[in-house]
């Protein structure tokens, strides 16, 4: 089955209300204090949902339980008056919570703008699986990133007020590790938690024709081999179109991992572009999922067909 475009959610409108939802790990509170002024000088609503700042009684790794992560985010998303569901960080916790949902509710709800990354990969996968919705792979609002890089707090904001102004993709870091060009729809996240979901009912069964952005934190290069090389044995990256990488955050020596990414993916015969300048680095551009756009290795740059937003 090809990736195929999916649902362009609403952008947001100045006083929009967005709900602030920790499905995974636990956070600071002076950080998501920090986090929420931020959204607030952007002239929006942040709530925060009931249970955020909880920890789970027996997992300290976990931001509560996790019925009640479910149903804060379940509650914030199906509330008519929230635009846009924004997570307060990732960590881990995703996979517990997921299957606790109720989709069929959510997709009553509607379409709405949905924020996160690192662990929040499990949704961005079930959201376009169970209710063919674009999403957003970009900064949390409790994230060390968002609160302290200009750059970040910028993508995020002109993609959700001003999706059109953010058409082309990528910092100057960007470079061709395969050169070529392709086009397809946007998928990906963090990389262990694509390989992580294979055999659920949330995971897409493969990325062909896709435009794959993938990253990751804290995997040695063994494990990112062990990884990658779950997703080629399956056969999930079969037919892929290309493939964005993002930061590699203590994984090892940067040049050991590119090594890696080119022995593992230079054998699929597409376009490969390294450090686009998503997930766990000093800058976390906003990446749309579910959007058509081309890669391009000689530019460097991702660029949306349609903005990101509707």
């Amino acid at each position: 089955m090809t990736v195929t475009p999916l649902t362009r959610p609403a952008r947001l409108r100045p006083g929009a209300r967005v709900a602030v939802v920790a499905p995974s790990g636990p956070l600071p509170e002076e950080r998501l204090e920090t986090g929420l002024d931020i959204l607030r000088g952007w002239d929006l609503d942040p709530v925060v949902a009931p249970h955020v700042l909880d920890r789970h009684p027996g997992f300290r790794y976990l931001a509560g339980t996790d019925q009640d992560r479910a149903r804060d985010f379940q509650e914030a998303w199906c509330d008519p008056s929230v635009s846009a569901v924004l997570c307060a960080r990732g960590g881990y916790g995703v996979q517990r919570m997921v299957d606790l949902l109720d989709w069929t509710a959510m997709r009553a709800a509607g379409p709405k703008v949905f924020v996160g990354y690192s662990d929040i990969t499990a949704l961005h996968e079930a959201f376009a699986v169970r209710m063919g919705l674009a999403t957003l792979h970009g900064p949390m609002t409790a994230a060390v990133t968002f609160l302290k890089d200009a750059r970040t707090q910028e993508s995020l904001r002109a993609t959700l007020f001003e999706p059109e102004s953010v058409r082309v993709l990528g910092l100057d870091t960007a470079r061709p590790l395969v050169p070529g060009r392709a086009r397809g729809v946007t998928l990906g996240g963090c990389v262990s938690l694509l390989a992580a979901d294979l055999g659920t009912p949330y995971a897409r069964p493969s990325a062909e024709g896709g435009l794959l952005l993938i990253e990751d934190v804290g995997e040695e290069p063994y494990r990112l081999d062990r990884i990658l090389t779950q997703l080629l044995r399956s056969g999930w990256l079969n037919g892929v179109a290309g493939i964005g990488l993002g930061s590699w955050a203590e994984c090892g020596p940067y040049e050991d991992v590119r090594t890696l990414l080119l022995d593992r993916l230079g054998g699929l015969g597409v376009p490969v572009v390294e450090e686009l300048g998503f997930g766990h680095g000093e800058t976390t551009l906003t990446m749309p999922l579910g959007v058509p756009a081309v890669l391009d290795g000689e530019s460097a740059t991702l660029t949306l067909d349609l903005p990101a937003l509707s």
